[in-house]
């Protein structure tokens, strides 16, 4: 199964793999003057352990994919025309609204700055998404979210191994086991194209970072909310035990 020429062409340019997690933090708003190029950099040292660059940019990550992802699977529970592409949009905003519920309790625990807009790429793939139909809109879904989860899967893994933050370990464990659900549900459309995907997933064209980054929130805005659903069966992560660097918080039960 191929992408029509014009679904390729709007996919594929700039790379779609640093799409789903590909924000920065702001660190003017976290007091930095510039940014280190060193991502373990230790810039606060935290009742739960030191918070590096990457820990930070991780949590920003996090709830930018969130800040798409959610109301593409909105889109994709009114727009999808299989079974399979309504069951993957269920579970992007039942798995999405936990994990935004834990970016935004640990967030100011940590003094880091959420965005309340996506990146202006990611921003591109829900309005893709939004002018498509049919056979050719779950094709696209299942092919853009495969790719973009498949990519986060390994960045994920490298904060859980490395983080001496506990807030940040136990959020990478919600993160791994969020994005690894949702990787199987868009497989099991049986719509992915695997040779185009990891092609995509591992050869990503680079772009400026104005077209990965989020804009920072205005000043007073209101935090936005993804609102979890009636049905829904992930939670976001149980803070009342957190205390010192040494114990992360576990996360909740989640089905993504």
């Amino acid at each position: 199964m191929r992408f029509s020429r014009n679904a390729t062409g709007t996919l594929f340019v700039g790379g779609a793999m640093a799409l789903t997690l590909g924000a920065l933090a702001y660190p003017g708003m976290l007091g930095l003057d510039k940014v280190s190029t060193a991502q373990d950099r230790v810039i606060a040292n935290t009742q739960w352990g030191p918070l590096t660059e990457q820990d930070r940019d991780f949590v920003v990550k996090v709830r930018a994919a969130g800040l798409w992802e959610y109301p593409l699977g909105q889109i994709g529970l009114q727009k999808g025309s299989s079974k399979g592409v309504k069951t993957a949009s269920a579970h992007l905003v039942d798995g999405h609204a936990a994990l935004d519920a834990s970016c935004r309790k640990i967030a100011p625990m940590l003094n880091v700055t959420l965005p309340n807009l996506a990146s202006p790429q990611q921003q591109g793939f829900v309005k893709q998404l939004q002018g498509e139909s049919g056979k050719q809109f779950d094709t696209d879904f299942a092919n853009i979210l495969r790719m973009t989860h498949g990519s986060i899967f390994n960045t994920i893994a490298k904060i859980r191994s490395t983080t001496k933050n506990s807030l940040v370990r136990a959020l990478a464990d919600q993160a791994n086991d969020t994005v690894l659900d949702h990787i199987t549900v868009m497989e099991k459309t049986g719509l992915v194209d695997f040779d185009q995907t990891i092609f995509q997933q591992t050869t990503p064209p680079k772009l400026p970072n104005s077209d990965l980054t989020p804009p920072p929130p205005a000043a007073g805005q209101p935090e936005i909310v993804l609102t979890p659903p009636p049905t829904a069966t992930s939670t976001p992560l149980d803070l009342s035990g957190a205390a010192g660097g040494g114990t992360a918080p576990g996360p909740g039960p989640s089905g993504g």
